[in-house]
């Protein structure tokens, strides 16, 4: 009997760590988002942004993955173009682009890495490293703005096209205020809720506001093994 109390205390706790939400937009819209809220300001010299995406989207057009904007312009914005990944920094026309495979129905672990200090870049898929390039060096992103998965925003919260909409669905988002290294991302590859978690977007306590039509999934991952 006590054996079976012990199990039964655990479980709750087991089961509660194995649940996962998934956003799916289900359609190309200009209405459907979600904005994200931040445990700190977006007052950046570093950061890392992680998620899970998939998308049936051809590549006969470009795609916003995630859009930070304030008031004055479009200040942090990851890309599926035409010819790979893309990050953006205060600019909707110089950016960096990474020729990779694009993203299919199969969901892969997507990363960004960039520093201002030496202006490194690099995208990581499924764990593993791009080559580094540089820029934006002595950089700094700024605060007050709003976070968005789904839409650019041309204006703060509006303007949005329909044809650079994202279709598919977005899990896992974390975020931090630095460059983590190759060991921690692949842990966040190959553990998922149990890697580290973001201390600027931490998707197992994000707080969000969905707009239009977004469906939030839960779902029991029933591919994370505890054991080795």
């Amino acid at each position: 009997m006590k054996t079976v109390f012990v199990v039964l205390l655990l479980l709750p706790a087991l089961t509660s760590a194995l649940k996962r939400k998934v956003l799916l937009f289900p359609q190309e819209t200009d209405t459907a988002y979600v904005q994200l809220t931040s445990e700190k300001p977006l007052n950046l010299q570093a950061f890392t942004l992680c998620m899970r995406v998939a998308s049936e989207l051809t590549n006969d057009r470009d795609t916003i993955l995630f859009a930070y904007r304030t008031s004055e312009a479009d200040e942090l914005n990851v890309w599926q173009e035409k010819k790979g990944f893309s990050l953006y920094l205060r600019s909707s026309s110089e950016g960096v682009i990474f020729k990779l495979p694009l993203l299919s129905v199969v969901p892969i672990h997507l990363c960004v890495t960039w520093e201002s200090r030496t202006g490194a870049t690099a995208f990581w898929v499924n764990g593993r490293r791009t080559m580094l390039k540089i820029y934006r060096r002595g950089f700094s992103v700024s605060q007050d703005g709003a976070i968005i998965l789904g839409q650019d925003p041309d204006s703060y919260l509006g303007k949005f096209d329909k044809n650079q909409s994202f279709m598919g669905e977005i899990t896992d988002l974390h975020m931090w205020d630095s460059f983590l290294g190759a060991g921690q991302i692949k842990q966040l590859y190959e553990y998922q809720d149990l890697g580290v978690r973001g201390n600027v977007l931490d998707w197992n306590s994000l707080k969000y506001k969905i707009s239009g039509n977004v469906v939030e999934v839960s779902e029991v991952d029933t591919e994370i093994n505890t054991c080795t």
